[in-house]
């Protein structure tokens, strides 16, 4: 295998797998895909010598699926990962987390954030929508690693006015500052880059919320054509607790809806626990889900019916959700999603006939994530006219015998090798437009 293309234009043959648009799988053992200098796909097609280029990189034997699509995940709280297994999540919150985000000043961010976008890329994931912590100055600091480092990006400044680590604002002037604050953000980093760089305007959930905040957060989203990402419906004390503050609503998703907040742009994390007049709403208002099973084992939040979800027509995708998730491998997360499906099957709570196979679960990490931004057309699969948001896998360090490695003919079969052998430096290059994009140090693509 000769180095890796850094930069458009380029051609490069490889094994193909993807989910497309119309519902299929590209699955191409020997394929060729020509990225043009834009940055985006111009060819998909099996590998001919009379039809290829002359210059066309040979990365076999490397598969190469779209970029991974990461809905949920917290910056400040990724040195955290891994730790306070087991904890309600009230609990673990005050006792992990608020200290972690509490600290996640302009400096700590300057010195955090562009480690955190190198781990996302050397994990597969090209593409992450993220909360930062309450101080806008940190926020601005990530977007700028952000847009630095090329990873496509969705950030937001968390919004508190109630249950807030921020002890020296003046209470009276919490809910206007956090609304100016998150205004401002919007309109320096909403959009930046052709659409790369994107805004959320972010309350971190009910509990921490009042009303006022969710409904003008939502107002703000609105004008701005931003998005609007919150938790919903991720533990049981967490839902008593929102039933006792919002007295009035129907339930948790109502307390949203009656803010305005639930639409196409919205992304809520977790939504485990919903009733059927929640789940009837949510495809509706074709609002987005970020699946986020291996956060929800980690803390024992519960286990989301996720095929029924799927059956009732909800737009769901997966996040990683760290530092609840304990890796930011999208792989892990997939396993952590199928043990969940066969745990719910065992117990008689699941229907195994809509159990996710291994593609799917690619598809839901990729083209189900993009349909949650509203950017199915732009990234999510290998398919010309797209962004080429691509990474380049190497299988030979998923096998059990090193050295033995006997060719694997079907594309379930691939992958679920790859989501249940990961190996952590198996990604060998993310590219995002044909860009390639850095990893930490140890862990760049081979070139």
């Amino acid at each position: 295998m000769t180095g890796l293309p850094a930069t458009p234009p380029f051609s490069f043959r490889a094994r193909l797998l993807s989910p497309l648009g119309d519902g299929g799988v590209l699955d191409e053992y020997d394929g060729l895909v020509d990225i043009d200098a834009t940055g985006r796909i111009a060819r998909v097609e099996p590998w001919s010598a009379d039809t290829a280029p002359s210059g066309a990189v040979d990365l076999r034997p490397m598969v190469v699926l779209p970029g991974l699509v990461d809905l949920h995940a917290h910056l400040p709280q990724l040195p955290n990962a891994g730790l306070g297994s087991g904890l309600d999540l009230m609990t673990w919150l005050d006792r992990y987390i608020f200290p972690l985000e509490r600290a996640y000043g302009e400096r700590t961010a300057t010195r955090t954030a562009p480690a955190a976008f190198r781990a996302f890329a050397a994990a597969g994931t090209t593409t992450v929508v993220a909360y930062a912590a309450i101080w806008p100055e940190s926020t601005d600091v990530a977007f700028a690693a952000a847009e630095a480092h090329g990873i496509r990006a969705v950030i937001g400044k968390v919004m508190m006015d109630r249950l807030t680590y921020d002890s020296e604002i003046d209470p009276g002037e919490i809910l206007e500052t956090t609304l100016r604050q998150s205004d401002e953000l919007a309109q320096r980093w909403n959009g930046r880059d052709d659409g790369r760089l994107r805004y959320a305007f972010t309350p971190r959930f009910a509990v921490s919320c009042s009303a006022e905040l969710l409904r003008e957060s939502a107002a703000l989203a609105k004008h701005h054509g931003a998005y609007w990402q919150t938790h919903l419906s991720e533990d049981a004390g967490e839902i008593v607790e929102v039933s006792r503050l919002f007295p009035e609503a129907l339930d948790y998703l109502d307390v949203y809806d009656r803010a305005g907040g639930v639409g196409e742009r919205t992304i809520f994390a977790h939504a485990i626990h919903l009733n059927d007049r929640e789940v009837s709403r949510l495809v509706e208002s074709q609002a987005g889900v970020a699946h986020s099973p291996a956060s929800n084992l980690f803390l024992s939040s519960g286990m989301m019916p996720l095929g029924d979800y799927l059956r009732a027509g909800v737009r769901l995708g997966l996040g990683s959700d760290v530092a609840a998730g304990p890796v930011l491998s999208m792989f892990t997360v997939m396993r952590a999603g199928t043990m969940t499906q066969r745990a719910l099957e065992l117990t008689g709570r699941a229907d195994r006939s809509l159990a996710v196979p291994p593609i799917g679960w690619l598809r839901l990490g990729t083209l189900g994530g993009a349909g949650v931004l509203g950017l199915e057309e732009r990234i999510g699969s290998i398919e010309p006219g797209k962004d080429a948001d691509l990474i380049a896998i190497d299988p030979r360090m998923t096998t059990p015998l090193p050295g033995d490695e006997p060719r694997i003919a079907s594309a379930d079969d691939v992958l679920s090798r790859l989501i249940f052998r990961p190996h952590p430096n198996m990604v060998r290059a993310a590219w995002v437009r044909g860009r390639m994009l850095a990893g930490p140090p140890g862990t760049e693509p081979i070139g």
